[in-house]
């Protein structure tokens, strides 16, 4: 079987940021994915299920309510390797193009107090996998750590 590309990027040395992970067309329109890597894969410990449940539940929620965004998010779902998420968007875009809107979700969770969105039994197919506390807590180190201060390093997959 052929590689499929998001095999083929160097997981060593990838780091923790916003890449185009690919871009396809559809009909007269271009869909980018980004990779929303919130962990150094194989360098640091992955991503909780609870809080990564949590983290998908608020910023799917943020997302496709957002004034400007809401109407051309597709998807916002978890990794399998547990260090980030996917984002699908409407558009040729470049990570850049999102940063402002990443920061705004995640300093949202990192502020997030009350009910999760969609985490009751009759919203969601594992209601009582969440940790709130420490979806906050990777949201601040994510956004502190890396969104605030978004550098090449973490917008471009390494070569």
């Amino acid at each position: 079987m052929k590689t499929i590309p998001s095999f083929t990027i160097d997981h060593e040395r990838l780091l923790r940021g916003i890449y185009v992970s690919r871009k396809d067309q559809v009909g007269k329109e271009v869909i980018t994915t980004f990779d929303v890597r919130m962990k150094e894969p194989n360098r640091e410990p992955a991503l909780g299920q609870a809080e990564m449940h949590t983290i998908e539940h608020l910023a799917a929620t943020r997302l496709r309510n957002h004034p400007a965004w809401g109407g051309r998010v597709i998807y916002w779902g978890p990794m399998g390797c547990c260090t980030g998420f996917y984002f699908i968007v409407r558009g040729d875009l470049l990570p850049n193009d999102i940063a402002a809107v990443m920061q705004e979700t995640f300093l949202f969770i990192r502020g997030f107090e009350g009910e999760i969105p969609g985490a009751a039994p009759k919203e969601c197919g594992n209601y009582l996998l969440h940790n709130l506390p420490m979806a906050r807590y990777e949201a601040k180190k994510f956004f502190t750590e890396v969104l605030e201060r978004l550098r090449e390093k973490n917008t471009v997959y390494p070569q």
